[in-house]
């Protein structure tokens, strides 16, 4: 199928893409390209050929769901400008 630069440029006002006049030629070739490409992938026979395997469809392997605290409270706590007994300090925001 072979596009022209009329169609082009119709095309392009429908999709609201503004186009120079000297684009539309390179770009009604290239689309022109694209659709014979995918006449030719029409013809190929996919009968018995089962179609594709989505990511939906399988099973990620899963893990045990094991709460921890990390093992770093440590250095967690070594970022904090003020600690406690093992706890952040912050200044007091109720009165």
């Amino acid at each position: 199928m072979a596009l022209d630069k009329a169609t082009v440029a119709h095309i392009s006002a429908l999709a609201r893409i503004k186009l120079a006049e000297d684009e539309l030629e390179p770009l009604a070739a290239e689309l022109s390209h694209i659709l014979t490409w995918m006449e030719q992938l029409n013809e190929v026979d996919t009968a018995g050929i089962t179609p594709m395997a989505s990511v939906a469809a399988t099973r990620l392997p899963m893990r045990e769901d094991i709460v921890t605290d990390g093992g770093r409270r440590e250095d967690i706590l070594g970022n904090a400008p003020r600690t406690a007994r093992g706890f952040f300090v912050v200044p007091k925001v109720v009165e």
